[in-house]
């Protein structure tokens, strides 16, 4: 591989990873495969990070806290400027969304791996992407596609027109954030109060946008991948509806019960959508699912946690196509040649408690992690490893893939069991119950499924 990409003139020969844990080590993968270099960076809280060792170049950018480091865009370009590096790769979270950060990159000469900023920014804002989508003919959630008007009698119009119930969102939002759910007329204005305020806290600007909520519906995900030649696929979907407060717990791929022919023409119509944007790289079309119908909710212009489970049932490595997208290579692959199989669970594997979900810091002092055909396990973690109370608690993710849905159950049952976290709490207790839930081995939930369960455990 190292030798037959020497001779396309690729536009650079070392990557900077501006990131952590294990999305560092999934992309210090590719980068391998590739024969490329590779420059870590981290943070005082993750100078003795193993991966740092695997890197041509491991460089401290700054203060345990994110702000000083992993979200300090000018410590990453030094860095990048001392090590030689060509290009970014921002991994998912911290600075991988930020059209600024991505300008900035090409500004000072070098490749950002992902979008450029204004597809970023088109997609990054709800209602432009809702827009864009509505022009390309991809099916979206009833509501306007404009930001809510101040006054009082044209937001209760924009309210009646919809139905209730409806959902007030940020239009800068993410993360399951800056979003309340209105059921009659006389809660709306206290919730756009509430999270107008929000919305300019958390994301810097208080535009909100009002949609239909839909009562019973789950999370179906979409994945794109786009070169600069105009050749774009979808590579599938996945089911993303075990979520708590809106964070994924578990996901899948296929999603059960969704017929190739159902989601074919919403797949055709998101690569259409890329087309019209411009858009390169990869990406997720976020979906919410209900009586057969699909409704676009938003875009993730970056690398999803969950993209092991579409690389398994699609034999696509969505890392290394990002990375040869970005060298300005044209796909591998195209839809005809594209098949998926089999089926795939993602476990994520956090550091909390499984009570009370709050972070669990400390070292862990016994490591045992499950080994076989059709498992893998994307983790950054080891024995001695010190969880760090400065970051998100993902620690590891366990994926198993297997011919049908029954045997990828039974499957990450097994590795379930075989996974031993010592010296910390972690999420395991849960994962493993949940694998044991009838209603969820019969592919009968949706997003608001596991708040519920939860709530029956606890006897409330």
């Amino acid at each position: 591989m190292t030798d037959s990409l020497d001779k396309m003139g690729l536009r650079f020969d070392t990557v900077l990873i501006a990131n952590r844990g294990e999305i560092a080590v999934r992309i210090q993968r590719a980068c391998n495969e590739l024969g490329l270099k590779m420059v870590a960076i981290c943070s005082e809280a993750d100078r003795q990070a193993s991966y740092g060792k695997a890197a041509d170049s491991f460089l401290c950018i700054g203060p345990s806290n994110a702000a000083g480091s992993y979200l300090n865009r000018d410590a990453i370009l030094l860095a990048a400027h001392l090590t030689g590096a060509g290009a970014i790769h921002p991994g998912y979270g911290f600075l991988s969304e930020n059209a600024t950060f991505s300008e900035a990159v090409e500004k000072a000469g070098l490749v950002f791996i992902g979008p450029d900023a204004s597809s970023i920014a088109t997609m990054g804002d709800k209602i432009s992407a809702k827009r864009a989508m509505i022009a390309a003919g991809v099916p979206c959630v009833p509501g306007p596609d404009t930001a809510l008007p101040d006054d009082a009698v044209s937001v209760e119009r924009v309210a009646r027109e919809i139905g209730y119930p409806v959902i007030i969102k940020a239009a800068g939002g993410g993360g399951g954030r800056g979003m309340r759910v209105v059921s009659e007329a006389g809660e709306l204005h206290e919730a756009i109060a509430l999270t107008r305020e929000e919305a300019r806290q958390a994301f810097g600007s208080p535009a909100l946008y009002m949609e239909k909520f839909l009562q019973h519906p789950r999370h179906i995900e979409i994945q794109v991948l786009c070169d600069i030649h105009g050749n774009a696929v979808w590579l599938g979907h996945r089911d993303c509806s075990m979520q708590r407060r809106h964070q994924k717990v578990v996901e899948e791929a296929p999603s059960p019960g969704i017929s190739p022919e159902a989601i074919r023409p919403v797949g055709l119509a998101c690569v259409e959508a890329c087309r019209q944007i411009g858009y390169r790289g990869v990406g997720t079309f976020e979906f919410l699912y209900e009586n057969g119908a699909f409704y676009f909710i938003e875009m993730n212009t970056r690398l999803q946690v969950e993209h092991p489970v579409t690389e398994m049932t699609s034999g696509i490595d969505i890392v290394r196509a990002q990375i040869m997208v970005a060298q300005g290579l044209p796909l591998e692959v195209r839809q005809d040649d594209l098949v998926c199989t089999g089926h795939s669970f993602e476990c994520r594997i956090n550091a909390e408690d499984p009570e009370s979900f709050l972070p669990s810091a400390g070292t862990i002092s016994n490591l045992a992690l499950p080994e076989g055909q059709g498992i893998r396990v994307d983790t950054h973690i080891h024995a001695g490893y010190r969880v760090s109370p400065y970051y998100d608690s993902l620690i590891a993710k366990l994926i198993v893939h297997a011919p049908t849905r029954v045997d990828a159950m039974a499957k990450m049952r097994e590795a379930l069991s075989a996974t031993r976290i010592e010296g910390i709490s972690t999420n395991l207790p849960l994962l493993r119950a949940l694998f044991e839930d009838e209603d969820f081995a019969r592919g009968e939930t949706d997003i608001h499924y596991l708040e519920q369960w939860l709530r029956q455990r606890r006897g409330q």
